[in-house]
């Protein structure tokens, strides 16, 4: 191996999460600290608990709340407008269609 490129290693680098658990790994860094660890993580524990990181469940219920209000808009919209268009719609595809004709052959 090359000298001097590697990294420093710890053998007794010690974590601590923030639920208060302490535990020794080995790492290039003497210290580490963690959001969570496997004495508070709910995959682990068997409890249902919101693991929420810079706030992804806030901006997750605030975009849901919005679509729900435009889903709402879009019901209360006035009824005669699409029904209007759906007329146009009709009266466009019947003048496009192109006359028939029949033959017939004895």
């Amino acid at each position: 191996m090359k000298q001097n490129i590697h990294p420093k290693y710890y053998d007794k680098a010690e974590v601590r999460c923030i639920c208060g658990a302490k535990f020794i790994v080995g790492s290039t860094s003497p210290e580490m600290e963690v959001e969570i660890c496997s004495q508070c993580h709910p995959f682990f524990t068997g409890q249902e608990k919101l693991v929420d990181t810079a706030g992804r469940v806030q901006k997750f219920q605030q975009k849901l709340a919005k679509s729900a209000q435009l889903k709402t808009k879009k019901q209360i919209q006035k009824p005669g407008v699409d029904s209007q268009k759906t007329k146009v719609l009709k009266k466009t595809k019947q003048s496009s269609k192109p006359a028939q004709k029949h033959s017939d052959k004895k």
